[in-house]
This record gives structure tokens, sequence and C-alpha cells, in this order.
């Protein structure tokens, strides 16, 4: 096996980091709403419990309105109340068959709390890759204890590592700058 096959080995994994990372900035409130902000909400309804999106449709008609359509009126009582648990700071008005959602406007206060909240899940990101990162150099390291690679190669390996790291951790500051801006 070569460092290349090493190298390429964990690639999938930190894609999959990327991919989590933007589901999580996706669900981080800006100055629109988006229905993302609420789908993953867990719903208990009939003795189960259901992601949001599973139990209706959600819109965004507005910058500061998210819209709930429930496929069933049964689903509007549960759906209220987990909003409302939620902890997302947004008051449900039910209007016969929909559920408006009146976002607060952003105070300062609350774009400091959503700052430092980006700021965890960046490091919880970038824990994950170094993780990954780890996982690489100890195979890199137990190939040339093995004599399967050379200690060129070893160093090589780590080179090329190294260099893919960047890259990924790149593409997290990134996207962080972008939502820091979307707040901001």
């Amino acid at each position: 096996m070569s460092y290349k096959e090493t190298i390429d080995k964990i690639k999938p994994e930190l894609d999959r980091v990327i991919k989590f990372f933007e589901g999580e900035l996706q669900k981080v409130r800006t100055s629109r709403a988006s229905p993302s902000l609420v789908e993953d909400i867990s719903v208990d309804c009939f003795g189960s419990t259901f992601p949001l999106k599973q139990l209706g449709a959600i819109s965004a008609p507005q910058s500061n309105q998210i819209v709930i359509q429930p496929w069933d009126k049964s689903y509007i009582e549960p759906i209220e109340k987990a909003i409302s648990q939620s902890g997302l700071g947004m008051s449900a008005q039910v209007d016969k068959t929909v559920i408006r959602l009146n976002l607060p406007l952003l105070t300062e206060e609350y774009r400091e709390l959503l700052a430092k909240n980006l700021n965890e899940k960046v490091e919880q990101s970038r824990k994950t890759i170094r993780h990954w990162r780890e996982v690489a150099w100890e195979e890199l390291q137990t190939s040339f204890k093995d004599k399967k690679i050379t200690e060129d190669d070893k160093f090589r390996g780590k080179d090329a590592l190294q260099e893919m790291i960047d890259e990924y951790n790149e593409k997290i500051k990134t996207m962080v700058e972008k939502k820091k801006e979307e707040i901001a």
C-alpha cells in the first residue's frame, strides 16, 4: 500500500465532515428566515418522534417569518409544543391550518451568541479533521515500521496529508467567513 492510498482512504471521511458542517451552518440563523432553521426540530406525535419536515410543508414567505402547513390538523398542537420547547426564541401563531413563526430581530447580544455557537461548530469540525489526520499518520508510521513504504515515502505522505488537511481547514474557514457576513 502506498502513502497515497492511505491518504485517499480518509478523503471520504473529510468530505463527510464538510458536508455535516454545511448542514450545521444552515441551521444557524441569519438575518433571513429559512426553513432549515426548524425542519429538524423533533416533534412528538402519536407516540413517535418525527422531524418537523416530515409533518408538513415549510416555507419562508418573508424575511422574518416561517410558515408551516401541517399535512394534518392533528399535527398542529404537537408542532406548536415542539417549537416552543426548541429554544429558538420564536413564537408560534396558529392561523386555522397554518402555523406562522415570527423571528425576533437580531440583537447584538443574539449575534454574539450565534457567533459563539458558530465557533463551537467550527472547533468540533476541526477536531474531527485532526482525528482523521492522526489516523492516517499512524497508518503511515505503521506501514513504515512494517517496511511496506520507505522513509522518504513516509515523509512525502506526511507532507501530502498536511496539505490535504490544510485544504479542508481552508474550506471550513471560507464557509465560516461567509456565514459571519450573513449574520452581521
